[in-house]
Formats: structure tokens, sequence, C-alpha cells
């Protein structure tokens, strides 16, 4: 099994050990770059089973930190379409005033979670609930997800390894 994620941290050109590969990974996938770091986060949870809850928090900050990235591109959206106005449906305002940073409880959805950062920028939500909200909602993700992916049986991941050509 070692063998098989070496061949795809390769892949991936990226460190075959260590945490800075996990953070990256996560990174560069919240940011609106489609890549996916449970395969980097499991593999290393995988290599170093003692160090689940480390790697769980480096890939939260990390993706996190790639979140507060698509926050700040929506505030400089915002900031660079100065003719476009505050949205003038009462139903609208009421709604974002109601939920508001509450939202980025769901920034580790696939596929919304990165534009949902991205509109709390332009909407200009206060950056300290943001990021305490997208904190929790993807520290929820990798826990939930690497737990799921750890009660796979060991030989249907050997089986995938070599249906991939990895080993």
């Amino acid at each position: 099994m070692e063998h098989m994620f070496h061949h795809f941290f390769e892949w991936f050109g990226m460190p075959s050990v260590g945490l800075s590969a996990v953070f990256i990974s996560a990174f560069i996938s919240a940011t609106l770059i489609p890549a996916g770091s449970e395969p980097i986060l499991f593999g290393y949870i995988t290599l170093n089973p003692h160090l689940f809850w480390v790697a769980v928090l480096v890939a939260t900050i990390g993706n996190t930190c790639g979140g507060m990235v698509d926050w700040w591109l929506g505030v400089i959206a915002r900031n660079s379409f100065k003719a476009i106005d505050e949205p003038r449906d009462g139903r609208l305002q009421r709604w974002l005033k109601s939920w508001g940073p509450k939202l980025l409880l769901l920034s580790w959805l696939p596929g919304i979670g990165d534009p949902i950062c991205l509109a709390a920028g332009w909407l200009k939500l206060p950056w300290q609930p943001c990021l305490v909200y997208m904190f929790i909602g993807k520290l929820f993700r990798f826990v939930t997800l690497t737990w799921l992916l750890t009660l796979v049986p060991e030989s249907f991941w050997h089986q995938l390894g070599r249906w991939l050509h990895l080993i």
C-alpha cells in the first residue's frame, strides 16, 4: 500500500512524506482550482496513523487558508466593480442577515463551497466569524471523510492500486 501512495504523491509532484504535502494539497483544493486533498490526507494518515489528528488539523488549517484566499478574492472583486450596488430585495437581505457567516459551515461542500467563500467576501461579511465557521465546517469534513475512508478494507485499496496500475 505504501508503494501505491508513493506513486500517487509522485503523480501530483508533491513530497511523499511530510505534513507540507497535506497542507499544500488542502490549500490548493480550497481555492478555485479543482483538486482534491482527501487522497493525500488519507495516504498520509495511512502511512502515519499515529498522526491522525495532527494531519487532520494541518489539512483543516490549509483548507481554511485557501478558503480565506477565496474570501479576499471576493472582497477584491467587489471593490473592483463599484458600479454594482448591494442587493435591494428585502427578502434576500433578511436571509443574508439571518444566516451571514454561518453559511460558511457549508464551505466544505464540493462544487459550491468555494463560491460560498467568494460570495462571503463579495458581500463583505466580517472575516473573523467567516474564518471560524469555515474552520468548523472544514474540520467536520476532514474528520468525517478520513474516518469513513479508514473503514474501507485494505484489500479494496490494493485492488484499486492494481486497477489504476499504481502497484
